[in-house]
């Protein structure tokens, strides 16, 4: 029988691929691995030599690539140099017959040694490059302060720049052969090697001997690091910020006793290791640790029982330092201090006097002005308004304060059907115009008036760039310049388009396409036929993302606000830090140990073309001067009259001056240290709860200048008081921007504070009734910011009060003003109605614009009581309180109408004691 044997060609064995294949398949692997790694950086530079910041991208790149590549070296040759020797080590001790033969073969033991260094390098390329790129930088060019420290004489320059460089290097060393002396501590306790053999001593005592260098030269570092906390030992702080009697006394001499204990104990530990005494070994590290307890026991013993019984008299000369060093660090020095009389001087006169200023006082509130301008302004659900600014405009050559907004575009509103990828990247491409209102103004209807509104722009300034590619809004990249055209705004039953027509953005042709849509992930972007070659991508519009990717080594605020140009176009303005934690006897202002801060930085960014501008606004600052060494071409220097026009002195800034201030201004060193007369931040009631007072923007006329300026301010209370003892401001316009100054109150007077004014509205009999019938009625009573402005020799304090009703559509509206000036209280349908008010009580020669009948207001004195009473007042109160039971009960019985015809006979007896 007959079997016909069918070959499974399946079985067949593939052939192999040659070698030359092979390696031409892994090379290419690893090129498109490599080249897939590669793309973010490649996209960075692509981008950020579209932006005009190409030599700082290479700057900084360069110097983590040198870091990197000596990071890479050291570690490398080390760990190199470490196994080689243990293996030489392993291979001149044992015999052949005991040593693997992956020891013995060269080629194997080699590959190994070289794989394991090759790790090890790039974890310290990594480390090294990672941590001291920006430290390594601001070293090789840092700018001298020209101030020595009392102690060490060593310019401030040396803490900023040198000694963080130093601890950098000595901790990665000393970390990198503590590792390298447990490997071969492990590794030659194979057959007691470390007893026996020559060479692994040798190795193990030189390894020893490099750690003692750098643990020694560590301990040579601490004395300077005395200056730079607070911390005497692990337990105890001292009053003093920087060096203290105990540093002096006990801890700097310890850290040198410690580095010569670390360098003899060394030595020690390696004679005695050679001479096979291993216990020995173990002598310096017991000496080492008894030392290292004895210095924290000796500064606890003097911190507790010399130092703390006398604190003052032992303190005294590190206590003129801390305080003459913080000043220096937060330029408190430079603050001019003046008397405030605080008089009961306002009249007539004085508010015709300043007019400008009573013209600015702010009734309008932030945060619910963003509520009516997201309920009226915003058109569409698309559109959105982020935060809502303050500043200032010459509008009709009146100078005037202004709430601003821009009206960005949110595509994450936009309804499921329109979120398209052609809406989303080619036709969503920007938001459209600002809102802008003035501050003191409101509608009949307690509604912002409105100086620019609605779609396209209208108002008093003409809007000639209202488009807004790059703001606050989490945006993702878009392409212009396509075949579709841009959505700018809705107009009646269709929409309005437009094409982007400024040269910034990254052309989509060539490889350029390519790189960005795998670094995006917007594969779409290769296969579009919408996209010309004279399409652009506009990439990181988010304008916070923007400023950190060119320049991280800043610190942003994070509250940029929108201005409008003279030529009409939009720019968004960012406050950038320089901060560091270095700064000799300064005390922190934040738990991360910074002590030293300086906004002299703005940075400028169009709203249209992304274009940014970093202005160097404080040309003395050393640090600015450093990194303007490391980063020429990164700032312009010449800062546009219409830039500058808008600057505002940062808030954060100022909080943190302020605040350091109210400590530091006491230059009597018993009264500085027994901290009795410290400054707080007031507080305030807004929405109904009591905050801490922020600092605001008021116009006013300075006793040295003709003309109002834009002030920031901030009002003082002494430390577990209400009343007010000083107000700080900083001015803002021209060449005096960034003044700052304090107007202290007379002690022996006293002038109220924010929260007694709040209290004293809380206690007026007809008011506080007033706020709480209304909000009774289904609606929310929401008191404003309490503002004082000072006014010459004397302060005026103002309040809007604002009703909202329950409905969540609601929008807030200011109905009525609250005055507050001395011993008297007022609250009027507008502030210049109060301001009425009040002038008729303290000015005798006053002449009302209008005719009130005395008899029937509600302005009060100290104590609560009535300074004209209400006529009938009794019969009145007793009538409103039978109404208001009435009101309470129909609510109760669910008679809504009842309850509704109720609050109206409520409202209109409240009208006829207003009136």
């Amino acid at each position: 029988m007959d079997f016909t044997v069918f070959e499974n060609k399946s079985s067949k064995k593939k052939p192999k691929l040659s070698k030359a294949k092979s390696i031409t398949l892994l090379v290419i692997a690893l090129v498109l691995i490599v080249g897939f790694l590669s793309v973010g950086l490649l996209t960075d530079y692509i981008w950020m030599d579209s932006e005009g910041f190409r030599s700082v991208f290479i700057s900084i790149l360069g110097s983590k690539l040198l870091l990197a590549a000596v990071g890479f070296v050291v570690f490398l040759v080390l760990s190199v140099v470490t196994f080689y020797w243990i293996r030489s080590s392993y291979i001149s001790y044992l015999d052949n017959e005991k040593l693997p033969p992956i020891i013995l073969e060269k080629k194997k033991s080699s590959a190994i040694i070289f794989g394991i260094s090759l790790l090890i390098g790039l974890l310290g390329s990594s480390l090294v490059q990672g941590i001291g790129w920006e430290p390594l930088l601001k070293f090789l060019n840092q700018a001298s302060f020209g101030i020595t420290d009392p102690y060490f004489d060593m310019d401030i320059a040396f803490y900023m720049y040198t000694l963080p460089v130093l601890k950098i290097a000595l901790n990665l060393l000393l970390g990198l052969a503590i590792f390298f002396f447990l490997i071969e501590a492990g590794l030659y306790s194979v057959f007691a090697m470390y007893r026996k053999s020559k060479k692994a001593q040798i190795h193990m005592g030189v390894t020893l001997g490099i750690i003692g260098l750098l643990l020694a030269g560590l301990h040579v570092l601490a004395p300077y690091e005395t200056l730079l906390t607070n911390q005497v030992n692990i337990f105890q702080e001292s009053a003093v910020y920087g060096l203290s009697y105990t540093d002096q006394i006990i801890n700097i001499p310890k850290s040198y006793i410690l580095a010569a204990v670390a360098i003899i104990g060394i030595i020690w530990m390696i004679i005695a290791m050679n001479r096979g005494k291993i216990v020995s070994m173990a002598i310096p590290v017991v000496v080492y640790v008894v030392l290292v307890i004895v210095g924290q026991a000796s500064s606890v013993i003097v911190q507790s029982f010399i130092v703390s019984p006398n604190e003052f008299s032992r303190e005294e000369p590190y206590l003129a330092h801390n305080l003459e060093y913080t000043r220096a660090a937060y330029q408190l020095a430079e603050i001019k201090e003046e008397e405030h009389p605080a008089n009961d001087s306002l009249d007539s006169d004085m508010i015709e006097r300043n007019r400008l200023t009573i013209d600015n006082v702010r009734i309008n509130d932030v945060r619910p002005l963003q509520d009516v301008y997201d309920q009226t302004q915003t058109i569409r659900p698309y559109y959105t308004f982020n935060d809502v600014d303050i500043d200032r405009y010459m509008v009709d050559g009146k100078y005037e304060q202004v709430f601003i907004s821009p009206r960005e575009l949110r595509t994450e509103d936009l309804s499921d059907q329109a979120k398209t990828w052609e809406n989303l990247n080619l036709r969503y491409t920007h938001g459209y115009g600002v809102v802008m209102s003035h501050v003191n103004q409101v509608t009949p209807q307690g509604q912002p008036e409105y100086m620019l509104n609605n779609l396209p722009p209208q108002g008093v300034i003409d809007i000639s760039r209202p488009q807004i590619y790059f703001g606050e809004e989490s945006y993702d990249e878009v392409i212009v310049n396509s075949k579709k055209e841009e959505f700018d705004y809705p107009e009646g039953g269709d929409n309005a388009t437009s094409r982007y027509e400024a040269d910034n953005g990254i052309p989509m042709t060539g490889l350029n396409r390519l790189l960005f849509a795998v670094d995006t992930g917007n594969f779409r972007m290769l296969v579009s036929d919408q996209i010309t070659k004279e399409s652009l991508l506009l990439h990181t519009r988010n304008i916070v993302d923007r400023v950190n990717k060119i320049a991280p080594f800043f610190e942003y605020d994070d509250d940029p606000y929108i201005f409008i140009r003279e030529d009409g176009s939009l720019a968004w303005m960012i406050d950038a830090y320089l901060t560091e934690a270095q700064y000799p006897y300064a005390e922190p202002y934040n738990n991360s140990g910074e002590n030293y801060i300086r906004n002299s930085v703005k940075v400028v960014i169009d709203a249209y073309s992304g274009e940014v501008n970093y202005y160097p606004v404080d040309p003395t600052d050393p640090l600015l001067q450093t990194y303007r060494n490391i980063f020429p071409d990164l700032f312009t220097e010449e800062i546009p009259e219409d830039v500058q026009a808008h600057f505002r002195y940062p808030e954060k800034l100022f909080v943190t001056q302020a605040t350091m201030f109210g400590t530091y201004h006491m230059t009597n060193l018993e009264v500085f240290y027994n901290r009795e007369d410290v400054w707080q931040f007031p507080t305030e009631k807004y929405y109904n709860k009591d905050i801490t007072m922020n600092p605001y923007y008021v116009t006013m006329k300075l006793e040295e200048t003709e003309m109002e300026e834009f002030i920031l301010m901030q009002p003082f209370t002494p430390r577990n008081r209400q009343n007010m003892i000083a107000w700080m401001g900083v001015r803002n316009d021209g060449e005096h921007y960034g003044e700052i100054f304090v107007h202290r109150f007379p002690k022996q007077k006293n002038v109220y504070g924010p929260q007694q004014i709040e209290n004293r509205i809380n206690q007026d009999s007809v008011i506080s009734q007033q706020l709480n019938l209304w909000s009774q009625g289904g609606s929310e009573v929401i008191r404003g910011n309490l503002l004082a402005i000072p006014i010459e020799d004397t302060i005026l304090y103002v309040e809007p009060i604002y009703i909202e009703s329950s409905n969540e559509t609601s929008l807030p509206e200011v109905k009525q003003v609250v005055v507050a000036y001395g011993d008297y209280i007022v609250m009027e349908e507008t502030f210049e109605k109060a301001l009425d008010r009040i002038l008729e009580l303290v000015d005798p020669n006053h002449e009302s614009d209008e005719e009130v009948d005395p008899t029937e207001s509600n302005e009060s004195v100290e104590g609560g009581e009535d300074t004209n009473p209400i006529l009938n007042a009794e019969d009145t109160l007793i009538e409103l309180s039978e109404l208001f039971d009435a009101y309470q009960n129909a609510l109760s019985q669910g008679e809504w109408e009842r309850a509704g015809e109720v609050m109206t006979e409520i409202e209109t007896l409240l009208e006829e004691i207003n009136n």
